[in-house]
């Protein structure tokens, strides 16, 4: 799934939200400052400009785009912008108390004081946020999307030139794919391997931790349709620069990427209002989470520890979001030594496919030597309670409340290209395929089939709905 990029105002609603806070601070000081008081809410007139400075503080910034290229703009320029929106601040503030005729007991020295503090506190703010910005881009390698570039060798510098300097650091550009060679090069450019041909592409994509494709090809070049179907077929977004593109049967929005103009295709599109709200409600859910877990620390890690002495906690390496490797915390519910007795039981694996389980698992706490006992591990699993630490995965963004069941390392290892797709979006502590009859599933292609449902189809109130849903099986014990 592929978050839209924002458009037009939308697109700096963080620096908006920061210039109008700012604009209200620099006011409430002013009038301390002069006044020496802070009880400006007792004057009807500060009181009237206080509830109407963030309305005239965003017509302004409307008025003179004040946000436009504002992540690579120079300081010089930044200041000028800082300075515009304060004049306009300003010139509208004197206008509105003289059609309202409140001049005479509207302080001079206030406005002046605030036009100062302004223009100040607007130019530290908004330099120091961008500073955060592009650090947090440059720094966190797992938030960051892993971009594969297919181009030709005319175009590969000219390519990675715009991409380095409109992505402002929000994309690791992993690997050039040069469409005019038949072999791979052991080469770079501008400091980018070259690392597949056409040919090689898919193999090189299904193991690899790739996040989008960028096409850009000279105008008289065919478009690589194979690439795409690939790409589409392991659930991995490609992004187009070209004028036209061939009817396909996924979704696709026409955008701006990197400084170019594009098509970018998906299984499925999201907007920048639908992935905040799920990622608003997974940090809510997170911190809800987190809270009950800590009070089932205190009443199940006792248990845990005395029926297996060792840690109460258990982390194991999973596969997020197209391919990026992290930690999942749960309550230890298995012996320690369950990871290496796992080869010797996959003769009993119930599930056909990539996912193993087992009806009577003896790795289990207390299910004895034939598995048949029910101890505290079987409690554990029965009513979920092991996968409460999970929550800190979904505060850490790695993992969300709804979503595919996070692979194994060598899960993912052994996928065919097809059951790529379905970590394409953020994975998940519970999902479709989990409150469909998980016990009666058998077979991955089935899981697969319910996870690519879940992608296609996902919206905010199915993921309310599969939430309770999940709450109503725990409550009933059905976990395992």
């Amino acid at each position: 799934m592929y978050k839209k990029h924002p458009q037009g105002w939308v697109k700096h609603i963080d620096f908006m939200l920061l210039d109008t806070f700012v604009g209200i601070l620099s006011f409430v000081l002013s009038y301390a400052i002069w006044h020496r008081s802070w009880d400006l809410l007792r004057s009807e007139i500060y009181r009237t400009v206080l509830i109407l400075l963030p309305f005239l503080n965003f017509v302004g910034m409307l008025f003179l785009d004040t946000h436009k290229h504002i992540l690579r703009r120079e300081y010089g320029k930044e200041f000028l912008s800082v300075v515009k929106l304060a004049v306009f601040d300003a010139l509208a503030l004197v206008l509105y108390l003289f059609f309202v005729q409140r001049g005479a007991v509207f302080s001079r020295t206030v406005l002046f004081l605030w036009f100062f503090l302004e223009i100040y506190f607007l130019y530290l703010f908004r330099v120091l946020w961008k500073h955060i910005l592009i650090r947090r881009w440059k720094t966190d390698g797992y938030q960051k999307n892993h971009l594969l570039v297919v181009t030709s060798s005319a175009k590969a510098v000219e390519s990675i030139s715009r991409l380095l300097k409109n992505s402002y650091g929000e994309y690791q550009v992993i690997g050039f794919v040069l469409t005019d060679r038949k072999k791979a090069p052991m080469q770079k450019i501008s400091g980018i391997p070259v690392v597949s041909t056409l040919e090689d592409l898919p193999s090189y994509m299904q193991g690899k931790w790739v996040d989008e494709v960028f096409i850009d090809l000279p105008k008289e070049a065919e478009i690589p349709t194979d690439v795409l179907d690939y790409c589409m077929e392991m659930g991995i977004t490609t992004h187009i620069r070209i004028d036209s593109l061939a009817d396909r049967s996924c979704m696709h929005t026409v955008e701006k990427f990197a400084g170019s103009t594009v098509i970018t295709e998906s299984h499925r599109i999201a907007s920048t209002e639908q992935f905040a709200m799920k990622r608003a409600m997974d940090i809510l859910g997170a911190m809800v989470g987190l809270f009950i877990t800590g009070i089932l620390t205190i009443c199940v890690g006792p248990l845990i520890y005395f029926s297996d002495p060792g840690p109460i906690f258990f982390s194991q390496p999973r596969i997020g979001k197209n391919g990026r490797v992290f930690r999942l915390y749960k309550f230890r519910s298995m012996y320690q030594n369950a990871e290496e007795r796992k080869a010797a039981l996959m003769a009993h694996n119930t599930m056909k496919g990539f996912m193993f389980k087992m009806e009577n698992d003896p790795r289990i706490i207390g299910s004895g030597p034939d598995g048949k006992r029910h101890g505290i591990g079987w409690f554990i699993r029965r009513y979920s309670i092991d996968e409460f630490p999970q929550f800190w995965n979904v505060l850490l963004g790695q993992l969300s409340l709804v979503g595919t069941r996070p692979p194994l390392v060598d899960e993912w290892e052994q996928y065919e290209r097809h059951h790529r797709a379905r970590m394409s979006i953020r994975p998940g502590i519970t999902g479709l395929w989990q409150v469909s009859g998980r016990n009666k599933i058998q077979d991955f292609e089935e899981v697969y089939a319910l996870d690519m449902e879940y992608i296609n189809t996902w919206t905010i109130g199915g993921d309310i709905k599969i939430l309770l849903k999940t709450l109503l099986r725990i409550v009933a014990g059905d976990g395992e």
